[in-house]
């Protein structure tokens, strides 16, 4: 039941995080992504499918997942400031960061 409160925690707390980033999108003017092939095509973390780990394995996902996209934003915000000059960006990015490293 611990576990599952957690997943659960972290779905709502990604699920927020997603419409926040597709409303920095559309204030820069872009388009978010909406649909889940869409997110497959452009995400960097992988699917396991069919495979079905233990506890231990799900929190190790979980955690290994957290720290790629802490590492991905990481690069992120260094394209927005260094790249386009967008502060706003960065800090929103990091803010983003500091998330997933509580949930990590």
């Amino acid at each position: 039941m611990e576990l599952h409160q957690l997943f659960e925690d972290q779905y709502d707390a990604i699920a927020e995080a997603i419409d926040e980033v597709a409303e920095r999108i559309s204030t820069l003017g872009g388009v978010a992504i909406g649909t889940t092939s869409e997110f497959a095509k452009h995400s960097q973390l992988q699917e396991s499918p069919g495979k079905v780990p233990d506890n231990q394995g799900m929190l190790h996902e979980l955690v290994t997942d957290h720290e790629s996209i802490i590492k991905a934003l990481r690069q992120f915000i260094d394209d927005a400031y260094k790249k386009y000059g967008d502060m706003g960006t960065s800090g929103f990015l990091t803010a983003l960061i500091q998330e997933h490293e509580k949930m990590a």
